[in-house]
């Protein structure tokens, strides 16, 4: 498994809700991914009941922190549907069927895909990643470290400022959006 590999699995963990589960693996996480020293130094030294609730105070309350990629782009659009229906196609383009409890755009999913596929939704949602990480900074979270690292992965710098992640959106790929304008309503003539 390549470095950054090991890296979106282990940032997938830290972006996931903080269980039980999560803070049995914290010294593997650690060993794996130094690269989240300051997330996981920050995980080990605050209570279990204090970390699961600045997690849902900076994920659960505030679109302006959405972990759903997608979200980032189309907001909360008909457009989204499609962008969803895009995601679990590269999900089966690379031999592998979405079966989460969430959506196929939460980022501990795609970080877990792009563990085994490689970073390209990564790529394809640069942009909404760094507006995520621009704005965990602003927080003052410790989970922007976290998105620093997996944007740091990425080809190219990432933006300085939220005025260079907005151009970044603006200019990102293109995209075609289905909609039924070339379809005459019947009766119509």
């Amino acid at each position: 498994m390549s470095e950054n590999a090991v890296l979106y699995q282990a940032a997938a963990h830290c972006l996931s809700y903080p269980d039980d589960e999560f803070r049995a693996l914290l010294p593997q996480l650690r060993a794996a991914a130094p690269q989240l020293e300051s997330f996981l130094t920050h995980a080990e030294a605050t209570g279990p009941s204090e970390l699961a609730a600045h997690y849902v105070q900076v994920f659960d309350f505030k679109n302006r922190h959405s972990l759903y990629l997608s979200w980032w782009r189309d907001g909360d659009t008909r457009r989204r549907g499609m962008a969803l229906v895009r995601f679990k196609e590269v999900y089966r383009e690379h031999g592998m069927e979405f079966t989460g409890e969430e959506l196929p755009d939460f980022l501990p999913a795609v970080l877990e895909f792009s563990a085994h596929a490689g970073p390209v939704l990564l790529e394809e949602h640069r942009p909404g990643l760094e507006l995520l990480r621009l704005a965990l900074t602003d927080f003052g979270t410790p989970y922007a470290s976290v998105l620093q690292a997996v944007c740091g992965t990425l080809p190219g710098p990432s933006p300085k400022d939220r005025a260079e992640a907005q151009a970044l959106a603006r200019s990102g790929p293109p995209r075609e959006d289905v909609g039924l304008e070339p379809f005459a309503m019947i009766g119509e003539h």
